[in-house]
């Protein structure tokens, strides 16, 4: 699904994010990106989303080679990016009417999502309306309305109190045992990192070459959350994050 080859990327002149990195996403796996703050792990995110462009080397999504972005990929990011003037309705039916889907089948899925997701009771609600966690929902239904066959997901969380950001993650999980969706999630989180991902890329200090990659069988099953294993393997993740942190590949 994502082939990343001999990757090179820099703001400007500055010193490389990435320096021929490689890194290859099968399709329908659940990826979760972690590592220190400054390392690229947003870079790495809006270059598999086709916002940001290499300097040299490739991205290959769903076998064509990445030249900006596609219209099957979602993003979710960590501040919603809804328009503060359009009603939750308007905002989740914004990407179909975009794109041309008809007026009643942009009308019958947005009303599925919502509903799905229990916002339909505040379709006619303004964002400064809602709260954190309805906001949220808001934005995985304007993305997940278009079908996405890869997930893209920018600390989606993160400014969530805690019991609304276990609901959200329970809710995305849920959502990604019903289909086929490759997934791609960026945190600060260790403990999001190992529930939302079934591999886990760490990344350490730029600039990045080689990354550690971190088989998690019980990511993405539910109970993980409580398992053993699920401890365990938070602790190894934690290591290898204060590894990467202090440089050591």
């Amino acid at each position: 699904m994502i082939e990343v080859r001999d990757l090179t990327f820099a703001y400007g002149r500055g010193k490389p994010v990435f320096q021929r990195f490689n890194w290859t996403v099968a399709q329908g796996e659940s990826w979760s990106v972690i590592g220190p703050s400054g390392c690229g792990k947003t870079t790495l995110l809006y270059l598999l989303a086709g916002l940001r462009v290499p300097h040299s080397g490739s991205v290959t999504v769903g076998g064509r080679p990445l030249v900006g972005p596609r219209l099957s990929t979602g993003l979710i990011l960590q501040h919603y990016g809804l328009l503060p003037w359009a009603t939750a309705f308007d905002n989740v039916v914004l990407g179909m009417k975009v794109r041309g889907v008809g007026a009643g089948a942009r009308r019958r899925t947005t009303e599925g999502w919502m509903t799905r997701l229990g916002i339909e009771h505040v379709r006619h609600h303004y964002p400064s309306q809602l709260s954190g966690g309805q906001r949220q929902r808001v934005a995985i239904a304007r993305t997940l309305a278009l079908e996405p066959d890869l997930l893209l997901m920018d600390e989606p969380f993160s400014s969530l109190d805690a019991l609304t950001r276990e609901e959200m993650q329970d809710m995305v999980l849920a959502l990604r045992l019903e289909g086929r969706v490759t997934t791609v999630l960026v945190t600060h989180s260790v403990e999001e990192a190992l529930l939302l991902g079934r591999n886990i890329l760490v990344l350490g200090q730029p600039p990045i070459a080689t990354a550690r990659v971190i088989a998690n069988p019980g990511g993405g099953q539910e109970g993980y959350r409580t398992a053993p294993a699920f401890h365990e393997f938070g602790q190894e993740v934690r290591k290898c994050v204060q590894e990467a942190r202090a440089g050591v590949v």
